[in-house]
């Protein structure tokens, strides 16, 4: 049996995952999905990449260990996958994980010992979002991936001579042209690399969470070292020790990636793997982005789209949230290109594919079957009786082989395209053939000829007579064609949408499970004559588009409040400083002990308060400008409920003026007031001055 290895970005997991992350992971399910059933032997990955810089700063943003953070992040993408209906993957995380560490430190030493691996010191540029260095500058730059600030770096580490594959890369660019895709982005990555490669920084000093570089305790892995290689921990790789799974299944066939990481995998990852003697990846797959109504998602513009309510709203109206999702990312975006998620968009892609043309195919061809034929599949006659009929099969033998050719070369956009298009020619031979208007004038059925619907109340229904043999014969030829196409079309639909296509499977009564079915079997005839069906209820039920979008709107925004709430829980649980001794209680233990260097580095300064307001949706948080002399910072400060902001303005205070800037309920706070927290209340007191200090002066 072949094998086929396809995996997913290591995600990172900083923040909750959106529909951009759910793109990739669906389109990997799917491709899974899909050579499973063409007979492969399946491996699909995924995971989190749970080290760097750029997660301890949101960690403490959050102000809980970083452990948990990750963990906390890790969960919410496994509940997520559920949701999805992503099945059969394996799970791989970075962090606290012996298996993952000996597999990076293995291919550091490999790497090392090959001459590969130097030190020394860097002084320049760094993109914390990005991880990587930028320039040898002081001057400012932005980053050319996110397009932010980079910030002024000056340690000594660990350098890896990206430099010296230069050339080989290029080679393997021109004998293997698949290994990027698609073509275009082949061709912006070989620019990249003709442009001139430079060596890259691989360890952090400043930085400790991360696996430990080995032999050198102080420094930490590079995150994308550490990151790619659980491409070769998920599988059961430890460095020499190498699982059954791992000698099988690597190198991978197709690493689908955002097209804003394509250098890590197609210049970084080549060359990381071939320093420690190891074989490539076939295909590196770079789709788009998904944007909102044309614009970039961004939480500060609240923009950001998540599928959980997405899929709630559907499963409202009683409609497989996890399929509209799944189908309308993957048939609205030519695969490879940045698409533009609308609520609008949905709910018209869903409406008009899935409801009005699959969905409704399917419920007349079950109804009509259960009425005029007994509820079983009928025998249709060997020779075609209406002249569409060749027509179909053969338009559905060319949908088999074209849809394979087109999902083995990722192009899920046109594969999917062409078996809507089938549904359309099925239905339009329905509605030219009319069966039930030919049921009605040989009395077989109380439908009239304008009627393609249900029974009447009370009626049952009634078979052709014998005497009227060519009515039923083309009664017959047409239910059977449209039930037998519509069980292929179940079939090739099931790696897209697996929770419509299973239902309607067992709706058309056949045999066995639908995911064991192998496309290689898969033709046209396979509907066994005399199959009981099932009861025609609907798989895809229209949706009212105001209603729906009314709906998807009002559960986004709840969505949105849950989220601001629980992240106000969590800031507004943290002291605003440590404690002071309640009346009558023990002392608080002493903090260890530090040095005088270790004091310098808190730059503590004297600030008058200009201006003190509300947070709208804070119950503790102030937002105060405190003037410093050279600046006015804006600070946040749980101080609401123990000052009002009119007392606060024109206090002198102490700021902490180094401390990172984060976010608190959307706000940027820049520093931080010292305060003592008085027990048992915890109310803050502010450290002020007896005497007149000037703004700016420095605490010593």
């Amino acid at each position: 049996m072949s094998k086929f290895y396809i995996t997913t970005p290591i995600y990172y997991p900083n923040a909750r995952p959106h529909v951009g992350s759910a793109y990739t992971t669906i389109a990997c399910d799917a491709i899974a999905r899909y050579k499973r059933m063409c007979g492969y032997d399946v491996a699909f990955l995924t995971g989190t990449d749970e080290h760097g810089e750029k997660l301890q700063r949101a960690a403490d943003e959050a102000g809980v260990p970083v452990e948990q953070f990750v963990a906390e992040k890790r969960e919410l993408f496994q509940a997520l996958w559920q949701k999805l209906r992503i099945r059969e993957y394996r799970f791989v995380h970075t962090s606290q994980n012996p298996a993952h560490v000996k597999s990076v430190q293995w291919m550091i030493r490999q790497a090392n010992q090959a001459g590969y691996i130097y030190k020394k010191r860097y002084e320049g540029r760094y993109c914390i979002f990005d991880e990587r260095y930028l320039s040898d500058s002081a001057e400012p730059v932005n980053c050319d991936i996110c397009g932010r600030p980079a910030e002024l770096i000056s340690e000594e580490n660990y350098f890896f001579k990206l430099s010296a594959f230069q050339e080989r890369l290029l080679a393997h660019y021109k004998d293997h042209p698949e290994f990027v895709q698609p073509d275009f982005r082949m061709n912006e990555v070989k620019s990249f690399v003709q442009s001139g490669l430079r060596d890259i920084s691989i360890s952090r000093k400043r930085l400790k969470w991360g696996i430990p570089w080995p032999d050198d305790p102080e420094q930490v892995v590079y995150v994308w070292y550490d990151a790619l290689t659980s491409y070769l921990t998920g599988i059961g790789f430890e460095g020499e020790r190498r699982s059954a799974d791992f000698e099988k299944y690597w190198p991978a066939d197709l690493h689908m990636i955002g097209k804003d990481i394509l250098r890590f995998h197609a210049v970084y990852w080549p060359a990381f793997l071939w320093a420690a003697g190891l074989p490539l990846p076939k295909t590196i797959f770079a789709h788009g982005w998904i944007y909102y109504e044309q614009d970039k998602m961004s939480k500060s513009k609240g923009n950001v789209v998540y599928p959980e309510p997405i899929i709630q709203a559907f499963e409202e109206f009683g409609a497989p949230g996890s399929d509209a999702l799944r189908y309308y990312l993957l048939r609205d975006t030519p695969f490879g290109l940045d698409g533009s998620f609308s609520y609008e968009g949905l709910i018209q892609r869903y409406n008009s594919d899935l409801a009005n043309d699959l969905g409704n195919l399917a419920n007349r061809t079950v109804t009509m079957i259960r009425d005029y034929v007994h509820g079983s599949v009928p025998q249709p006659p060997g020779a075609a009786v209406s002249a569409k009929v060749p027509w179909l099969r053969e338009s559905l033998k060319a949908l088999l082989h074209e849809f394979r050719q087109q999902v083995d070369s990722y192009d899920v956009f046109r594969a999917l395209g062409r078996v809507s298009a089938i549904v359309g020619d099925l239905n339009g031979y329905l509605n030219e053939s009319k069966p039930w208007a030919i049921a009605a004038s040989i009395g077989s059925s109380p439908y009239s000829a304008a009627d393609s619907g249900v029974r009447q109340a009370g009626e049952e229904p009634r078979l052709a007579s014998e005497s009227r043999v060519g009515g039923d014969q083309l009664v017959n030829e047409c239910l059977y064609v449209t039930a037998d196409a519509l069980r292929c079309i179940a079939v090739l639909d099931f790696a897209f949408i697996p929770e419509g296509s299973h239902r309607l499977w067992e709706q058309l009564g056949c045999e066995g499970n639908i995911e064991d079915q192998r496309l290689d079997d898969l033709k046209w005839g396979g509907l066994r004559s005399g199959t009981k069906v099932g009861k025609p209820e609907p798989i895809f039920p229209r949706l009212d588009k105001q209603k729906a979008l009314a709906r998807l709107r009002e559960l986004a925004q709840e969505d949105r409040l849950d989220e601001e709430r629980a992240k106000e829980t969590r800031v507004e649980s943290q002291p605003v400083e440590k404690p002071a001794v309640a009346p009558g209680a023990a002392p608080e233990a002493p903090a260890p002990k530090i040095t005088l260097e270790d004091f310098a580095k808190v730059d503590l300064r004297a600030g008058t308060i200009r201006s003190a307001e509300p947070i709208p949706g804070a119950t503790k948080l102030l937002k105060l400008q405190v003037d410093l002399g050279s600046e006015v910072r804006q600070v946040c400060a749980g101080l609401a409920g123990y000052y009002k902001p009119e007392e606060l303005v024109g206090m002198k205070v102490v700021v902490v003026a180094n401390l990172q800037p984060r976010k608190l309920r959307g706000v940027e706070s820049n520093g931080m007031i010292v305060a003592a927290s008085v027990e048992p209340t915890g109310r803050p007191v502010l450290v002020t001055f007896q005497q007149d200090v000037p703004n700016g002066t420095r605490l010593k």
